[in-house]
């Protein structure tokens, strides 16, 4: 591991130092009257080019500066000092001297001048405007062709990973908007790697609330991390986008296209991908907008309970999403249509997408159960394809009603097929090694979905100010259906002799069909108490009915599955009704902001079980608390506390579970007396930017627990079989805590960027374990170190850092999962004369051996492209690159959950070559009339 980070921090250095050539400039500062020495003054070099900030520095012991570590080019120097007129200078570094002496430079007081004098300033390239970061995109280097996802990897505070996932502050970012509305729905990257970043003209980062919360200012715990893209006025009208193919070695290949159209206040996009290296154009993100099923049973806001579709087999809920397991082939495609008119009075935005992936793979899991006495290791061996097709649309219409009032109505569909099989071999020891059961299991599955949702939200300011109403109504329906074979053969055999003891088969049809309809309404008032404090009031009803009918066969003959299975067959049928009230009251008082409030909420549950002719009938109270204090020192400072509480009911699939035999080694068993639990949620934020010397910094934390817990009851027999129910272990509280914090500035000498992230994480769970309390402890300690530099003609990142996961269970202390980490990325760009770039970057990870495993882990992935750019605009490009070049993409993951510690390996994307040739096309800034034409 040594020699690869010195490896990195080499190729890291050598790329800095790649044709530098340093120049020095100097000067004196004194006033131009009265000759007086001027200290402290801010001495900034700026580039001339574009007035971005190169370097800057003061002179805090005498009247003379200087400044080191310049590199050839044009310059502006800037002279600051309070009271006095702003000196700027042209100037330029380059030949044989490398001093540039400025002499005396006199200063003016303001107070002095008999005339108007128009200084050229400096912009800053961040601000804080409440809970927004603003980023001024023309003080960051742009090339080229550039993407969006470019500019970000420069703005401090966020990262963007090879995949294009990007976070902001510490948070997963789940939306990009661009001028302030979606674009494609929700998938960031379809912004980041098409919009050009020299179209750009803000950054702004932020917590997008819900629409009541932006309408009333008061907070309802609805957030997620937001970036939006605001264009330059004179990049709204034109058109852009761009083509690519690429064909490679081993069969691999990926093509793309998109065009844009701006016009205005109206916007057309088109968009398709094909490819088989892991590229799916489609993140797949919309689809908890869409979907209800193949997700677990859940708690809505209301306490109310969810019933969707889940047999728990995860063959069944593929959901598309592209983890890095196998080899896919996918394709996607979409068109994207929004505009506003009669004076922005009306609105609308349109989405249409499609896409399917194809992923063959194989899989090897060893999992290590860590039971009273005892130990259980199981080895599995999985050939996998899984296929999945979706159609899916959506568009939202925004209607001014008048100056006081607004309607916003949405709608979202979706149409969906899968087909998915899975060969499995498993086995299953005793720690000494005495064989338990070996299992031969083949699954098949097809199915479809389709399901449609619409929401209307009406909001109206009244006369008095801040005094509000609001009504949102929301309905969806979902129908799904399923049909699968389950073959399964298990040997198992006697621990003491290894003898072969008995042999359990299972040959099943199965089918399932599940419906679901919901509506839900909500009414929210506002009204004014003083000029600092407002109370919000709202009332709620939600209506549910779902169905889930499921039924399995054996086989009478060969071939002919009509013997109905009762054990594993059911039919029921889930009604519900919640009422939900609440008060909230806020305060706002200069920098002072307090949120304090709760929401009540009466739900009423049948479950009817037509199958068994037995119904459940359960009603309960659930209060949800919250409150939230932030205080804004400045612009540029603020810090902030939250706290929220919530009732959680047991899932149906833990009262009344909706058996499946996927997996006949692992068994569940319902509880119809669980009780429900509560969590607590303690949330700290802090950040700060100095504008000058762009120092920003962050620290985020959270700490969550729970009481009267439900945790699962596991009893596991001699033979490996495992028989699971939930229940209440109210004498434990399990709780997680998180801790991030990040610095991020720069270094004047070289000119560099550096940024120190830290973290810290734990987790404290409980369960049963044939009847023996186990307490899981993990916890999670990293940092990285970042240092960066973006010049005219070379980018360079380096990021490293260890890390060190614990993992113990108190049941067999000394088998554990502690063991230490170290990740480290080196990407270097780097361009040449006649259009000529080459880009490479690599990945180190290493994992250390544990007490559970007795193998380490280490991987490096190098990759490199060389491009050829032609024509005038660069904006034809022959690239050839190489994927994976010392052929060590091994797909590794590991983990601890409960009481077992789990380790998987399996195919992905190794080393292939491909020759690519892409063609940007860019004409934004025409007039409308032209492009009118």
């Amino acid at each position: 591991m040594r020699n690869t980070f010195i490896l990195f921090l080499f190729l890291f250095l050598s790329a800095c130092c790649f044709a530098q050539q340093t120049y020095r400039i100097k000067g004196e500062l004194r006033d131009t009257s009265s000759k007086t020495s001027l200290i402290n003054a801010t001495i900034a070099v700026l580039y001339a080019k574009d007035s971005t900030l190169c370097r800057f520095s003061w002179n805090t012991r005498s009247t003379f500066f200087k400044m080191d570590s310049l590199e050839a080019g044009k310059y502006i120097l800037l002279v600051t000092y309070p009271g006095y007129a702003d000196f700027l200078e042209n100037f330029a570094l380059d030949g044989a001297d490398k001093e540039h002496d400025f002499g005396q430079i006199n200063l003016t007081l303001a107070s002095k001048l008999l005339e108007e004098i128009i200084v050229r300033s400096r912009k800053a390239a961040i601000k804080m405007n409440g809970d927004t970061t603003e980023y001024d995109a023309s003080g960051f280097i742009v090339k080229p062709n550039d993407r969006v996802e470019d500019l970000l990897k420069q703005l401090p505070g966020i990262q963007v990973d090879r995949d294009g996932t990007i976070k902001a502050q510490g948070e997963t970012v789940s939306t990009v908007l661009v001028d302030g509305e979606e674009f494609f729905g929700d998938d960031p990257t379809l912004v980041t790697k098409n919009i050009r970043s020299d179209m750009v003209d803000k950054v702004q980062v932020f917590d997008k609330k819900s629409d009541q919360a932006a309408f009333t200012g008061i907070d309802d715990g609805v957030k997620n991390k937001t970036i939006n893209i605001k264009l330059k006025q004179d990049k709204k009208n034109g058109y852009f986008g761009k083509a690519e193919v690429g064909g490679g070695t081993d069969g691999f290949y990926q093509g793309q296209g998109m065009l844009n159209v701006f016009r205005a206040k109206k916007r057309v996009s088109l968009y398709a991908n094909k490819a088989n290296t892991g590229r799916t154009g489609q993140g797949w993100n919309d689809r908890s907008k869409y979907g209800t099923s193949n997700e677990e049973i859940q708690t809505g806001d209301g306490g109310e309970i969810y019933f969707t579709y889940n047999d728990q087999d995860e063959m069944e809920s593929f959901d598309g999403k592209y983890k890095g397991e196998g080899i896919p082939e996918a394709i996607s495609g979409g068109i994207h249509y929004d505009a506003k008119w009669d004076e922005d009075k009306k609105a609308v935005n349109t989405n249409l997408k499609m896409a399917s992936q194809d992923i063959d793979g194989t899989k090897t899991t060893i999992s290590q159960n860590n039971l009273p006495g005892r130990i259980i290791t199981t080895n599995t061996n999985e050939d996998f394809n899984r296929y999945i097709s979706q159609y899916l649309m959506d568009g939202v219409y925004k209607l001014k009603l008048d100056s006081a009032s607004n309607l916003k109505l949405t709608i979202r569909g979706k149409t969906m097929q899968n087909h998915n099989t899975s060969r499995f071999l498993s086995s299953s020891s005793l720690g000494d090694g005495n064989l338990l059961n070996r299992n031969s299991r083949n699954l098949s599955n097809k199915g479809d979905e389709n399901s449609f949702k619409g929401s209307a939200f009406y909001s109206r300011k009244l006369t008095k100010p801040r005094r509000t109403i609001s009504i949102s109504l929301d309905g969806s329906l979902a129908r799904t259906r399923s049909d699968g074979l389950l073959e399964s053969s298990i040997d198992f055999y006697s621990s003491s002799t290894q003898l072969l003891d008995s042999t359990q088969y299972i040959n099943q049809l199965r089918y399932s069909r599940g419906e679901r309809a919901d509506l839900n309404t909500s009414f929210v008032y506002t009204e004014p108490l003083s000029k600092t404090l407002s109370l919000a009031l709202s009332y709620g009803l939600s209506l549910n009915h779902s169905r889930s009918d499921r039924k399995s066969f054996n086989q009478s003959l060969p071939g002919k599955y009509d013997a109905l299975d009762t054990l594993l067959s059911n039919d029921f049928d889930f009604k519900q009704l919640s009422n939900q009230a609440g008060a909230v009251f806020n305060y706002r008082n200069g920098k002072t902001i307090i949120n304090i409030g709760s929401k009540i909420a009466g739900v009423q549950f049948t479950q009817d079980d037509l199958f068994n002719k037995t119904t459940i009938k359960r009603n309960f109270i659930n209060i949800n608390p919250q409150a939230r204090y932030q205080f804004n020192f400045s612009q540029h400072k603020s810090m902030g506390f939250n706290y929220s509480g919530r009732n959680i009911q047991p899932r149906i699939d833990q009262i009344q579970p909706v058996r499946v035999n996927a997996d006949p080694l692992n068994i569940s068993v319902g509880n119809p007396e669980l009780k429900p639990s509560f969590a607590s949620n303690l949330g700290f934020n802090y950040s700060m930017y100095k504008v000058l010397t762009t120092f920003y910094s962050y620290v985020y934390g959270n700490y969550n627990f729970t009481t009267n817990p439900i945790v699962s009851n596991t009893s596991v027999d001699s033979a490996g079989k495992a028989i699971y129910q939930s229940f209440n272990l109210g004498s434990k509280i399990p709780s997680n805590f998180s801790l991030s914090g990040n610095i991020n500035g720069r270094i004047k000498k070289g000119d560099f960027r550096i940024g120190l992230s830290a973290n810290v994480s734990g987790n404290t769970s409980f369960s049963m374990i044939n009847n023996v309390v186990n307490e899981t402890k993990s916890y999670t300690i990293g940092s990285e170190l970042t240092l960066s530099r973006s010049k005219d003609k070379s980018d360079y990142r380096l990021t490293f850092g260890p890390n060190y996961n614990t993992g113990q269970s108190s049941l067999q202390k000394e088998i554990n999962n502690n063991g230490g980490g170290f990740k480290a990325n080196c990407f270097v760009s780097l361009s040449f004369p006649a259009g000529i770039k080459l880009l490479s970057d690599a990945n180190f990870e290493y994992r250390a051996k544990t007490a559970s495993f007795d193998t380490d882990f280490r991987r490096l992935l190098w990759n490199a492209t060389i491009s050829k750019s032609f024509l005038k605009g660069e904006n034809l490009k022959l690239s050839l690159s190489g994927n994976d070049l010392l052929k060590q993409n091994t797909g590794f993951n590991r983990f601890a959950y409960g009481s077992i510690i789990t380790q998987n390996t399996f195919s992905n994307i190794s080393r292939y070559f491909m020759l690519s040739i892409s063609w940007d096309f860019n004409k934004m800034g025409i007039s409308a009339n032209e492009n009118d034409d």
